[in-house]
């Protein structure tokens, strides 16, 4: 066996909801010598975002808040997103600019994308999370079974969730390809984790299917599918 190289670096967010038993995990992807690349167009995105809406680069982008209007991601509302009585329309802008920021993930060299999911129940939503999540390592450690890469995940949050480490740590030391624990990188300062946030978002509205989410619901298909080798959220 010859020397393993670290060439994947995957970027992971979770999904769905607790009460509905839905579970998603989604990611984006790329070899770490495409991290300058990646980034780098991500934050001419940003700046685009800046000059034309007023969204501040550090300004998280988060989707279930601005995507759906929940959120003021700018202090500068584009006049055509205000009504002539006055009422502004939050949730059109968040629309606008999600679809922006999806055409950017669409058109990012190196950068690949991925989903899984499973429908568990309200009441088995925890231990499905955390059995998703140890599949979705046991199926990367597959992909490089026999090669010579290595991969290194990034999770949005903090290690509270030991569920995760715990997943990692069961894996066979001498032979394992994911390396190290879970690295906890909050998505409100990481702008990758931001992307990996629209991932798992759109997988989740391609498979939840809430009526009141219908504009969402073939954006993944529309925007990520090219990104993905599965084409689509993969059930796990």
């Amino acid at each position: 066996m010859g020397p393993k190289t670290l060439d994947r670096l995957l970027y992971i967010d979770d999904s769905g909801h607790p009460a509905s038993g839905l579970v998603v995990y989604g990611w984006i992807e790329f070899n770490p010598n495409r991290w300058h690349d990646v980034l780098g167009q991500w934050l001419s995105h940003r700046k685009r975002l800046w000059r034309d809406f007023g969204i501040a680069v550090p300004q998280e982008l988060h989707m279930t808040e601005y995507a759906l209007g929940r959120g003021r991601i700018s202090r500068r509302l584009p006049d055509r997103f205000v009504r002539s009585d006055g009422t502004e329309l939050w949730k059109d802008f968040g629309g606008e600019v999600a679809r922006a920021s999806l055409s950017t993930l669409r058109s990012t060299g190196g950068l690949r994308v991925g989903a899984v999911y499973r429908q568990a129940t309200r009441a088995t939503w925890a231990p499905a999370s955390s059995d998703v999540y140890s599949r979705l390592i046991a199926k990367l450690e597959d992909e490089m079974a026999g090669g010579s890469s290595l991969a290194m995940l990034f999770m949005d949050g903090d290690d509270s969730e030991t569920s995760y480490r715990e997943a990692h740590r069961a894996l066979p030391r001498a032979t394992r390809r994911v390396i190290e624990d879970p690295i906890y990188t909050d998505s409100k300062s990481s702008q990758l984790m931001q992307m990996a946030d629209h991932v798992a978002w759109c997988a989740n509205a391609a498979i939840a299917r809430v009526p009141k989410h219908a504009f969402a619901h073939g954006w993944y298909e529309e925007y990520l599918s090219a990104r993905d080798t599965q084409r689509r959220p993969q059930a796990i």
